[in-house]
């Protein structure tokens, strides 16, 4: 059983070296261009996908829409496509739009890896007012808003991310080929489940844009194997 596993192509924030989190921030140029070359990779590997998930946020949704676009149409025809904010990217509190270097300047080395890296510690609480409260955009409108975060760790992110798995994912895995297309910490959180990584260890896992990750399913979603299909720009995955 086959699970593809592929964070968004590089965003603009991504490029100008800022915490994005939750801010609806679109692709770069060369976030576009690694969407496309995913596509040639899954192509190649004769993936013929039957059901995507991702996230509300358009960087995401884009990858996605990219990739399907440029697959020969048998490898996606009546593709069942699901969203939901339970894979969006991890919440960065009032960090979000923050450049990253004038972040570690202001608070530190230490406090900026627990809150960048960290599996346990939030950023600061974004604030009520603040225009990127998720309770005050339309696309969440739907949604139970109490539910939404101002901030969260990785741990948060988890505690969203496997029960979605669990409920609507896990289920299809069983008859059908299936690819998330999401975000760097809500790949980490599906990660550190699936491949049983410690809360010392997650600080070590990276995943890279726009690569996809095939991951070979047993009838349990044990792992028998799993590989970046571009392998040039692979990095390292937990032992099975």
């Amino acid at each position: 059983m086959n699970l593809v596993l592929i964070r968004h192509g590089k965003s603009v924030w991504n490029l100008e070296n800022k915490f994005t989190g939750w801010y609806d921030i679109e692709l770069a140029p060369e976030g576009i261009i690694e969407a496309e070359k995913a596509a040639s990779f899954l192509a190649d590997n004769e993936l013929k996908l039957d059901v995507c998930f991702t996230s509300y946020l358009q960087r995401a949704n884009k990858t996605l829409e990219i990739i399907l676009n440029h697959m020969p149409v048998k490898m996606v025809k009546d593709i069942e496509i699901n969203k939901s904010w339970k894979l969006n990217e991890r919440h960065y509190g009032a960090l979000q739009g923050l450049n990253k270097d004038d972040t570690k300047n202001k608070y530190g080395e230490q406090k900026f890896f627990e809150w960048r890296r960290s599996y346990n510690i939030p950023p600061p609480i974004l604030d009520e007012d603040s225009s990127m409260n998720p309770k005050k955009d339309p696309i969440y409108e739907n949604e139970n808003i109490d539910e939404l975060p101002l901030t969260e760790c990785l741990k948060d992110t988890y505690e969203r991310v496997v029960p979605y798995w669990t409920s609507e994912i896990k289920p299809l895995i069983l008859e059908k080929d299936v690819m998330i297309a999401a975000h760097g910490n809500s790949l980490r959180a599906l990660c550190k489940f699936l491949f049983d990584i410690g809360d010392d260890d997650i600080v070590n896992l990276e995943i890279p844009t726009g690569n996809p990750l095939l991951i070979n399913l047993d009838k349990s979603c044990k792992i028998l194997s799993a590989r970046y299909l571009d392998s040039s720009r692979a990095e390292n995955l937990p032992k099975i």
